[in-house]
């Protein structure tokens, strides 16, 4: 099974702010969904009771250290094996927050779906800091929304490393 991350980051690297998201656009939210869709989600036990809901058409699954919790509609599970092993035999798991989670899965992906925000904006929690060279940028979207916010979408493949003598 492949895992992959998808998160949408401000200049500075902030996905959130008071366990929200500190912008509205539906035309990036259009782009998340297109990407996730069909496919299991994990989030942190924040970033969903953030959304509200287990998310349509898509299995949800939440890990929490929590272990009496309980989310109708959702998978809740205690570790990062649990949820490789709920997601079962999918192609892709995708990872959509939050902030500590990426940290844990950063070095587990293959794939980031990122959505760059043209916007300077205050957080709370952050995208963990990596090094884009061991990645392969792909599939380069310009986007404008209503409001005149632009932002970037585009994919990152992890490069294989080389085996040298």
């Amino acid at each position: 099974m492949k895992i992959s991350m998808i998160a949408a980051m401000a200049n500075n690297r902030v996905i959130g702010l008071n366990n929200k998201m500190p912008w509205h656009l539906p035309e990036e939210l259009q782009y998340f969904k297109r990407v996730t869709m069909g496919k299991p989600i994990l989030m942190g036990r924040n970033t969903f009771e953030s959304i509200g809901r287990p998310l349509p058409g898509r299995q949800n699954i939440v890990i929490s250290t929590n272990q009496s919790l309980i989310i109708e509609g959702v998978d809740v599970v205690h570790s990062i094996e649990q949820a490789i092993t709920v997601a079962g035999s999918c192609d892709e798991l995708m990872v959509i927050g939050g902030a500590r989670l990426y940290q844990q899965m950063l070095p587990l992906a293959e794939t980031l779906y990122v959505t760059d925000i043209d916007l300077d904006i205050a957080g709370d929690a952050f995208f963990p800091d990596f090094s884009e060279i061991s990645w392969q940028k792909n599939e380069i979207e310009k986007h404008c929304s209503k409001k005149g916010i632009e932002f970037v979408t585009y994919s990152l493949n992890r490069l294989k490393k080389q085996l040298t003598d």
